[in-house]
């Protein structure tokens, strides 16, 4: 940390600051210079808000030289987090990238959400996707099937074998998804939900973060932080789109440069969501194959067996049909990217 004091800081001010930094165990370097007095302080900043020595007579700017998020970055894990599951399928580092797929929202018809799983077992994906409780932003809109819901998963996960993600929207539920869900979703309405975060912290599942609307990127990283300071290292970090200024032709925007971003900063493995990052069906197949080339592990994709029906996002959602259609191609860019340096080895036709 950089503390720059102002030219008329006083001595005393000056000690002021160095003391109260020195009794938090920072080590401190004094720069006299002929106008000002600069400080730099080594140490943990975790152990003190920069805001507070903002505050202090005679300071003029506080500089942070090491990112606040300190377990999810790279500065104190170099080498990629991999998470694996029982079943031996593995997320994030050089392993090849995962696919979930799934309808927004788990419906009353089992059959349709059925038909999607057995889909999805047949063109090589390792999850199924599907919401239970939905975040709507009208209360008149389908709220999902809760517990319901999670039972229809369950049954198709033991029909076809697929691994199941799902949201949690409230900390008194997390105990119920945590009991059905293999990955535990927080959505993008709630990155900034502490209270859930930390909740989710304290679960043995792995955790799939999906950055919010307006969310930076060191928000998003902050928000990862959240979980993992309360135990729970395994974390997936979801890019699904923030918000543009054009909403005539995307629903949002596709962060791409946010894979490359995230991966340079963090060891956490990344996803992409190109179905809520574009909220057109047609854009799904060129953003998926975009993101995977930028780096990311794996994809979030929805498929609906009856789009034009759907109670959530038909508009986004592929057909059964069309998903096979994208997942072969999506098969073929990926068996052509070359995990050991994430390039790739051929162009993309």
């Amino acid at each position: 940390m950089i503390i720059v004091m102002e030219p008329k800081a006083t001595a005393e001010q000056i000690n002021i600051v160095k003391n109260s930094l020195e009794k938090k165990g920072f080590k401190i370097i004094l720069n006299e210079g002929d106008v000002m007095t600069v400080i730099a302080a080594i140490g943990d900043k975790r152990l003190v808000d920069p805001a507070s020595i903002a505050s202090f007579d005679g300071v003029r700017e506080v500089k942070l030289i090491q990112e606040p998020y300190k377990l999810a970055s790279r500065e104190g894990k170099e080498e990629d987090t991999v998470i694996e599951f029982p079943n031996g399928v593995k997320i994030g580092g050089l392993e090849r990238p995962v696919m979930m797929v799934g309808p927004c929202s788990v419906e009353k018809d089992f059959e349709g959400l059925l038909r999607v799983a057995e889909a999805a077992k047949e063109m090589g994906c390792q999850f199924l996707r599907g919401g239970a409780f939905k975040p709507r932003t009208s209360p008149y809109d389908f709220q999902g099937l809760e517990g319901k819901a999670l039972e229809y998963l369950a049954k198709a996960r033991e029909m076809t074998g697929l691994l199941i993600v799902t949201e949690v929207m409230d900390t008194a539920d997390v105990p119920l998804v945590e009991d059905y869900a293999d990955i535990v979703q927080i959505g993008a309405r709630n990155m900034q939900n502490f209270k859930l975060l930390k909740a989710v912290g304290k679960c043995p599942k792995p955790v799939l973060l999906k950055r919010g609307a307006a969310a930076t990127i060191r928000e998003f990283l902050l928000a990862a932080e959240h979980i993992m300071c309360n135990g729970n290292e395994k974390v997936i970090l979801c890019e699904r789109g923030v918000k543009g200024f054009d909403s005539t032709f995307t629903r949002n925007t596709l962060d791409i440069a946010a894979i490359p971003i995230i991966k340079k900063y963090s060891h956490l493995p990344v996803i992409a969501d190109p179905s809520h990052g574009t909220g057109r069906r047609y854009l799904v197949e060129p953003m998926s194959k975009a993101a995977l080339v930028a780096g990311a592990n794996g994809l979030m994709i929805e498929v609906h067996h009856d789009p034009e029906h759907a109670s959530s996002d038909g508009a986004q959602s592929l057909s059964i049909p069309l998903f096979k259609e994208t997942q072969r191609r999506l098969n073929k860019l990926i068996g052509r990217i070359d995990y050991d340096n994430r390039q790739l080895k051929t162009q993309i036709k």
